[in-house]
């Protein structure tokens, strides 16, 4: 078969030299991997790395992404593999899209996940856009994730290595964006295969350690970083048992989230209580028992159906999801309740399910996953 027709590895009938793919750099070892991986191949490849906030708190945490050591060492990369680098400037677009919703999200009572949206609103919308200005054919990200072919189209499926799975994450993925991204990592079976790539590549960030924690909340106080950038909003009010009796006081909702145990501020009780609600109107955190937690009716919002067919309310879906990115899959029923919106039934209870979670379907046998949406109050 001649050259210009054989698929190369990222499913394009040339050459590599031929095609034009956009690594999103974040600075770490995944995509630093897949660019000098990709570079090797001999494709031809453009590095581009965001600036998502401003880097002065972050710089001294270990750990945090797209901080100015993160720019340096994704430069670095490019520069050892020979092939450009940009850094564009996404500061206000990522403070609009991802830090005031997170902010928003935590005073209305919800707990989010800013790096859902940060996907779905930055690196798959805007710099996408900016991968195609650039006539890449495709664009390619370190995420553990796997794109496989299916009879329809593009699939998204779970990560080879469970561990590093990060569906979740990307289950707000359409399938327009599926059909233009690739993920080179998700086949790995371990984060140790990646490492030795980087060693074999001779990457400086071969042993550098995984990000960790929200990336713009570097110290991981969440209460702290909503009350600089909302001064004021957090207001105090009372601890109430589901009973009606009153506990104690609180210094504001955002330091709470539903299902935690310690740190409630009311101590002295014969028995151990958790939050099982957050009324934002009335200012209380409600507290009761483990029990009360269980839930096994999710409503969902704002769904993002990665099936082959329409997303119809004449149907329901037997499948398997996924309420907290640390919880395994469950069986359940999703029925839609219209063109974007959901109720799942959970075939046994949850606890800890929480206003601002994403809620994401897969198949119920094997790795495809469905999409999904956000769990809200209904």
């Amino acid at each position: 078969m001649p050259l210009d027709t054989a698929p190369n590895a990222l499913g394009f009938a040339r050459a590599p030299a031929r095609t034009r793919v956009v690594v999103a750099m974040s600075g770490g070892v995944d995509s630093s991997v897949v660019a000098a991986q990709l570079a090797e191949e001999g494709f031809d490849v453009v590095g581009v790395t965001l600036q998502l906030y401003d880097h002065g708190a972050a710089l001294a945490k270990k750990g945090a992404c797209c901080a100015g050591r993160d720019i340096h060492d994704a430069r670095r990369v490019a520069e050892a593999m020979g092939f450009p680098h940009y850094v564009l400037d996404y500061e206000n677009m990522f403070r609009e899209a991802v830090i005031d919703e997170f902010a928003e999200s935590y005073l209305g009572g919800a707990t989010p996940v800013p790096c859902i949206r940060c996907n779905e609103r930055v690196k798959f919308q805007d710099l996408l856009g900016t991968a195609k200005d650039l006539e890449a054919d495709c664009m390619a990200t370190g995420h553990y994730i796997r794109r496989l072919d299916g009879p329809a189209g593009p699939e998204l499926h779970m990560a080879a290595d469970e561990a590093r799975d990060q569906s979740y994450f990307l289950f707000s993925t359409t399938k327009e964006q599926l059909a233009y991204l690739r993920f080179p990592l998700g086949h790995l079976k371990s984060k140790a295969e990646t490492r030795a790539l980087a060693q074999r590549y001779g990457l400086g960030v071969a042993d550098k350690p995984d990000s960790q924690d929200i990336c713009f909340v570097p110290d991981g106080d969440y209460a702290k970083l909503i009350e600089k950038i909302r001064p004021g909003a957090a207001q105090p009010g009372e601890i109430v048992h589901a009973d009606g009796r009153v506990l104690g006081t609180h210094e504001g909702v955002i330091h709470y989230t539903i299902g935690q145990r310690r740190g409630l501020g009311i101590g002295g009780l014969s028995e151990p209580l958790y939050v099982v609600r957050l009324d934002v109107d009335s200012r209380q955190v409600v507290v009761g028992s483990r029990d009360m937690l269980a839930v096994r009716r999710i409503p969902v919002k704002e769904v993002n159906w990665l099936g082959d067919g329409a997303f119809t309310d004449e149907a329901e879906y037997h499948l398997r999801v996924r309420v907290r990115s640390t919880k395994a899959p469950v069986d359940a029923i999703v029925r839609p309740t219209g063109p974007r919106e959901a109720e799942v039934e959970l075939a046994l209870a949850e606890e800890g399910v929480s206003p601002g979670q994403a809620c994401v379907f897969y198949a119920g046998e094997g790795t495809r996953v469905f999409g999904g949406g956000w769990i809200h109050r209904g």
